[in-house]
């Protein structure tokens, strides 16, 4: 799916691109290689292994810049570029990420149980759950996890850290919510019964939901004309997000009240969808985690206000 996103995103080669998501740089070096002498590319990561990784990209045309990437207008704006041909995001965690034990990502290897996707700030999933009260625990796991033991999950943990045992290990927090589960009420046996807690608390501490809709919104009015929007999502809340934002922008008249409207006052499409995208066999075999991968594209197609 990598050649094809890069594929799908540049389609001038002298315009300035932005990779939210450069992760070890994948998609930044195919970017660079389709890019002409007058490109740019600009990649975002908050991971500091990340950072590590750019600094061996030496192409003059390649910046990397260590931040979240809801601050694309902030570092679009610190570089005096006013439009950009394109924006990838390739989001979830990375597999670099799952495996180092020492990030906590993985239900699989036991670690600190951090999960932070930038080490440097904010709670890590054990200080959190050192201090987190057991309804918004359990709300946490619903809406971020869809977990359905949600309570009885949410119960054991609280209790163990009311006993005096801090969730301090991924190797603990498995385990606790293995046993909150029955076995029986197990839906996919090949599934660890604490992937959805796992993957509701990452998605929480990194606050992963709210950073993909600020940065859709911010980007609209950085896309020049034809600019390409390509993003990678790995679970089911974020491609409704990206969905609902591609619709809402291309269909901006089905948010009008069911009134007669001359043509001339109906509001502009912003965005036209181009491609939604499932990875195949091939690439399934080559990398599991690709099963459950979307990828949607699509363009601006009206001129975009002057960017502050």
């Amino acid at each position: 799916m990598g050649e094809v996103a890069v594929g799908m995103l540049v389609t001038d080669p002298q315009a300035i691109y932005v990779d939210a998501t450069y992760g070890r740089g994948g998609h930044a070096r195919r970017i660079l290689e389709r890019l002409g002498h007058g490109g740019r590319l600009i990649a975002l990561d908050r991971d500091p292994k990340a950072e590590l990784d750019a600094a061996s990209i030496t192409d003059p045309r390649f910046e990397f810049e260590r931040t979240r990437f809801s601050r694309l207008s902030a570092v679009l704006s610190a570089r005096s570029v006013s439009f950009i041909g394109g924006l990838l995001m390739d989001l979830g965690v990375s597999s670099p990420q799952l495996d180092d034990p020492a990030r906590g990502f993985s239900l699989r290897l036991d670690g600190p149980l951090d999960m932070r996707m930038d080490p440097d700030h904010g709670s890590s999933v054990a200080q959190w759950l050192a201090r987190v009260e057991q309804g918004e625990l359990r709300r946490v796991l619903r809406q971020y996890g869809d977990e359905r033991f949600a309570s009885s999950i949410a119960k054991a943990i609280v209790a163990r850290q009311s006993a005096g045992e801090p969730v301090e290990r991924t190797g603990e927090l498995a385990q606790i919510v293995a046993r909150a589960i029955p076995v029986k009420d197990r839906k996919d046996p090949n599934q660890h019964p604490a992937t959805r807690t796992f993957q509701a608390l990452r998605i929480f501490i990194n606050q992963e939901l709210e950073e993909l809709a600020l940065t859709l919104e911010s980007s609209l009015v950085r896309m020049a004309p034809g600019a390409r929007l390509v993003v990678i999502s790995f679970h089911s809340l974020e491609d409704r997000i990206v969905k609902r934002f591609i619709q809402a922008h291309a269909h901006p008249d089905r948010a009008l009240p069911r009134v007669p409207l001359r043509a001339s006052q109906l509001p502009a499409a912003l965005l036209r969808p181009i491609a939604r995208v499932r990875a195949d066999a091939a690439e399934i075999a080559a990398n599991p985690r690709a099963r459950s991968a979307v990828m949607r594209v699509a363009e601006r197609t009206d001129a975009p206000r002057p960017a502050a």
